[in-house]
């Protein structure tokens, strides 16, 4: 009866009986791993009767697991999961250019394999212990939103605080993921150190920023009525304006700038071997604070770019339009914003007659008197064209930010011309020195010519008698 069982429906049945049987979590290791080594042998022999109907089960169509370390690495760079941010010339470098993709035949073949992985990963995580809870002291919650909770927590292994985040819309921690991993390390981007997927959220080990955001700032400013003043406004413009050079120089773009995604560090003075304060940040810029762009969960390519709209009161027009050939300045558009509400402007509208007003170009009202050039740089920042609005690299070395920058890059160049004049004047006295060396060469050597001249000349007289005395002598006879 049970040989005249077609093989489909005698898989499914297997698969039934298998669930069952996984289901009961005191089962041993060693009948699991015997049991696993059982279904495969009888999966080969039903599932796939030949190579000509080889198909997946239904339920493990779209499922791809990295196979074993001892199979063929051409199956493994079809299987591995690629960064879509990575830059094309970078990822064709991982592969071999010649490689050829597996026949169809052969990909079906590694499902049967990627199905055992798959039942055992899922029974290891049915009995995994949480590494958040082994890993990490939850000390409090630091922030809440629509995206899950961010934990401050200190790590049982090193003793460092790090900031948690359990994300519950796992598309966006996963573009976060990505984007971390490509950026890197910066000093004005909150730092990535790992990541994981743990009871249906996606959960991200980040930097602790023991200032907390921006925005946090903002709301006990306004409990106080007060607000940054200007040199402090010039040093979150220019510090911020750091972080998206870096980020538009990797190829990407972030589309969430706003008070909330920007983070505070407080530099910890250190006291040095002679007892003077010495500072552990890698910022030059500023003496006691570092601010630093956080949650990327909306960055993407500039070039290939998938957008998710972030906030529409920091959104530029031409997102919303959809036109997307200007993508890095829509991130100047959110900075001027998010500076403008750092001086003491009203919260901004989500729309109506103040959000136009604000994508015609004009800064929302501030409270306090700021310097006419400052007003201009945030009005050129929102322009409505984007290609007047200056770049972040233009930004970092704008007058009004860095007044010195001008004066330095005129020293610069003063420098450069006199370290010209100098490698002149060292080519002409090179020059010199050496036609003086071969003068006295020359000039030696002409004397010895002449001294070996006239040498030469008084042995030739000697051989022919010359002025040599001669002897005579006279035979007397007797």
């Amino acid at each position: 009866m049970q040989q005249s069982m077609p093989g489909r429906t005698r898989s499914s049945m297997l698969m039934q009986h298998m669930m069952q049987f996984l289901s009961n979590k005191k089962m041993s290791w060693f009948i699991f791993h015997f049991f696993l080594l059982s279904i495969q042998s009888l999966l080969s022999k039903t599932a796939f009767p030949s190579s000509a109907t080889k198909v997946p089960p239904k339920g493990f169509r779209h499922l791809r697991l990295t196979p074993r370390a001892d199979s063929d690495d051409s199956s493994q760079a079809s299987l591995v999961n690629i960064n879509p941010f990575t830059p094309e010339s970078y990822r064709q470098m991982l592969f071999h250019p010649h490689g050829k993709r597996k026949a169809r035949e052969e990909e079906v073949g590694d499902q049967q394999l990627s199905l055992v992985l798959w039942l055992q990963y899922t029974l290891k995580a049915s009995n995994m212990v949480s590494r958040y809870k082994k890993e990490f002291l939850e000390l409090e919650k630091i922030g809440v939103g629509e995206f899950g909770s961010v934990y401050k927590c200190i790590k049982r292994l090193d003793g460092c605080v790090y900031a948690i985040k359990r994300s519950k819309r796992p598309l966006l921690a996963l573009r976060e993921v990505y984007a971390h991993a490509v950026l890197g390390h910066h000093p004005h981007v909150v730092r990535y150190y790992s990541a994981w997927a743990e009871d249906d959220h996606m959960i991200i080990q980040n930097e602790h920023c023991n200032g907390g955001s921006l925005q946090d700032v903002l709301l006990e400013n306004a409990k106080l009525g007060q607000y940054f003043p200007e040199g402090e406004l010039k040093e979150i413009l220019l510090q911020v304006s750091m972080g998206l050079k870096y980020i538009h120089n990797s190829g990407l773009v972030h589309l969430d700038i706003k008070p909330s995604n920007i983070f505070i560090c407080h530099k910890l003075a250190v006291s040095g071997p002679t007892g003077q304060e010495e500072s552990d940040s890698e910022d030059e810029f500023s003496p006691g604070v570092v601010y630093k762009i956080g949650d990327l969960g909306h960055v993407t390519s500039i070039t290939n770019p998938q957008v998710e709209e972030g906030d529409r009161r920091f959104l530029a027009n031409e997102i919303l339009q959809e036109q997307y050939c200007y993508l890095p300045k829509a991130d100047i558009f959110a900075l001027a914003l998010t500076v403008a509400l750092a001086a003491g402007a009203a919260p901004l509208p989500h729309n109506g007659a103040l959000w136009h007003y604000i994508r015609k170009g004009n800064i929302p009202p501030i409270p306090q008197k700021l310097p006419h050039c400052f007003l201009e740089l945030l009005k050129l920042m929102i322009h409505p064209d984007p290609v007047q609005r200056p770049s972040a690299t233009a930004l970092t070395k704008h007058p009004v930010l860095r007044p010195s920058y001008g004066k330095a890059v005129q020293l610069q160049e003063q420098l450069n011309e006199e370290k010209c004049k100098t490698a002149m004047l060292e080519r002409e006295l090179k020059a010199a020195r050496l036609a003086q060396t071969l003068m006295k060469d020359q000039a030696l050597g002409s004397a010895k010519l002449q001294e070996s001249e006239t040498s030469s000349k008084q042995k030739s007289k000697r051989l022919v008698g010359g002025k040599s005395c001669r002897s005579f002598s006279f035979t007397l006879g007797y």
